[in-house]
């Protein structure tokens, strides 16, 4: 496996993205969206673990106006941090800096093959709203806490979309988790997955008070298959 940062040219400025090869050297793409804790072990991890199956992985530096390179302790205190960092995000920058990513990762020479996005909590957020205006093989929104409060974007995906949330998320209550499963109903290329052991950034395994082990690998079982389905890596 390779990696590499490249840096990306926005409207406003330069910022990193994060690269990962697999070992063939080729195949799809899948824009990396990042948590609040930024592009840093957990990430480089979900990263690692989609370029082992034949992925080219693009995880682009979100919170670059803020604090470049910005990589928070996954404590509690870290994650406070890491709010206060997100709280200076601006969501709109977020999702066109992911537009341009996408971009810059559909023409990398390395890519054979579809590209989709998978978004994880604030990233699972942005990437929803990406999907409603560019088009994607496949896409993943791990507990996308606006997604709720953006249902009306659904309308405008035609993308094959995943939508994961825990069933105890204290940040996504499981009623606007229904309210999320209601606005999927009768669309077929939509699907909700709640885990109902499990609340929020339960896939995080270096988080130990979000992290729930069994959800987990569950969580990430459905993702592959989801990805083999839609963007399969061919020999």
């Amino acid at each position: 496996m390779q990696t590499r940062i490249d840096q990306v040219n926005a409207h406003d400025g330069s910022f990193d993205v994060h690269v990962w090869l697999p070992d063939s050297g080729r195949g799809p793409g899948i824009l990396l969206l990042q948590e609040v804790w930024g592009v840093g072990p957990y990430i480089r991890k979900v990263a690692e673990d989609l370029a082992a199956l034949g992925y080219v992985v693009a995880a682009p530096d979100l919170f670059w106006r803020v604090r470049r390179n910005w990589q928070g302790a996954h404590d509690m205190a870290g994650l406070q941090a890491s709010i206060e960092v997100a709280s200076q995000f601006d969501g709109a920058q977020g999702v066109a800096d992911s537009g341009t990513t996408l971009a810059h990762l559909r023409a990398l020479p390395e890519v054979t093959g579809g590209v989709g996005s998978l978004g994880i909590c604030l990233g699972g957020s942005l990437n929803f709203a990406l999907a409603a205006d560019e088009p994607m093989d496949a896409v993943l929104s791990f507990y996308g806490s606006q997604v709720p409060d953006t249902l009306a974007l659904m309308e405008r995906i035609d993308a094959p979309l995943l939508l994961a949330f825990g069933g105890k998320d204290p940040y996504i209550p499981r009623e606007r988790v229904a309210e999320v499963e209601r606005a999927a109903a009768g669309r077929p290329n939509v699907r909700v997955y709640v885990d109902e052991r499990a609340g929020h950034a339960f896939h995080n395994h270096e988080a130990p008070d979000f992290y729930h082990e069994e959800a987990a690998a569950d969580l990430w079982g459905v993702a592959v298959d989801f990805l083999g389905n839609h963007i399969p890596v061919r020999p």
